[in-house]
């Protein structure tokens, strides 16, 4: 891994696209990435608020999944609530990576290929490719830290909690600041975006909360509020107002229950509960009245994740428990 310092001086100016944006000034740009079969031009749209001193440079991301749109709406309220006068440093935010599937309510590109297994990307590879090649290039190396917002796959639902390498010191730190109710020490998948900007040398954390497709009032101030505190931590923002910080609970691993048969899933409990070993989470019955079978939680542990959909085929992830034991 490449060192990578959290500070970079950048005189008076950042330059993103081939524009340069000065000190004290906010500009919104649009990277050019392929064109359509009409030829339509996409463009990857970028808010660059370049504070009135140097300092951290700050990139926020949402939507790399296509249908995950809490970190769109968590993004437009932040980028509200920061001016270029107020700001120590640089934050760069792109609420739409993933425009291609932001446009079909889809999780992935047009080529079904997911982007965040396509990190750090090649200009002369697949969409997914030149697309994550882009970002990395623009984004990503170009910041000292990181935060990439997510909510969970179509038909589930999470509860808002961090996701990131916390034995890293300085990730750590900002985990800690941003203050989600889980903070979960998480091994890094294979072409992921997290791993990408790891191998950089640059701290990332993940945040999830909530469903596709639908705004998670919770989840999204969680996400505003966090994002604010740790831009506090780093020196680049003085909050205004006093954003209580009650602590995450910190998790060291998480385990998946599985349907043990198909049928309609009842469950008895709701995100966030508390739930010992043994424990009935639900009952799985047919519409004829021929089943009935419970599903019991293998831990103690707390609900980080659900299926919102109760038609269950044998071996689907029903329930996502953080261990506690």
């Amino acid at each position: 891994m490449q060192s990578h310092p959290f500070e970079i001086d950048h005189a008076t100016m950042i330059k993103i696209g081939g524009v340069e944006i000065p000190l004290a000034q906010q500009q919104q740009l649009e990277l050019p990435v392929a064109r359509l079969p009409t030829q339509t031009l996409l463009s990857l749209p970028v808010t660059v608020i370049n504070g009135k001193a140097e300092g951290p440079i700050l990139w926020l991301s949402a939507a790399i999944h296509g249908d995950e749109i809490n970190g769109v709406e968590i993004i437009r309220q932040v980028l509200r609530r920061v001016s270029p006068a107020e700001l120590t440093g640089t934050l760069i935010a792109v609420p739409i990576v993933n425009i291609y599937g932001f446009i079909e309510q889809s999780r992935y590109l047009p080529d079904r290929r997911d982007l965040n297994r396509s990190f750090p990307g090649s200009p002369r590879g697949s969409l997914a490719s030149r697309l994550a090649h882009l970002f990395m290039e623009e984004v990503v190396r170009r910041s000292t830290h990181g935060i990439d917002l997510h909510t969970a796959t179509d038909g589930r639902s999470n509860l808002p909690q961090i996701r990131a390498n916390l034995r890293d010191p300085e990730t750590y730190r900002c985990a800690q600041a941003f203050g989600a109710p889980i903070a979960i020490h998480s091994t890094m998948r294979d072409g992921s975006l997290r791993q990408a900007a790891t191998q950089e040398g640059i701290p990332i954390l993940l945040y999830e909360g909530g469903e596709a497709l639908r705004f998670d009032r919770l989840a999204i101030e969680i996400g505003v509020e966090g994002i604010l505190r740790v831009m506090e931590n780093l020196g680049m923002y003085q909050l205004s107002d006093n954003l209580p910080l009650k602590g995450s609970i910190e998790i060291e691993s998480t385990q998946w229950v599985r349907a043990p048969r198909s049928g309609i899933l009842l469950l008895e409990i709701e995100l966030g509960q508390r739930v010992r070993k043994k424990e009935v989470l639900g009952t799985i019955v047919d519409a004829f009245g021929n089943v009935n079978a419970k599903v019991y939680s293998p831990c103690h542990g707390m609900t980080i994740g659900l299926t919102k959909n109760p038609l269950v085929n044998q071996g689907n992830g029903i329930v996502h428990l953080a261990q506690l034991e």
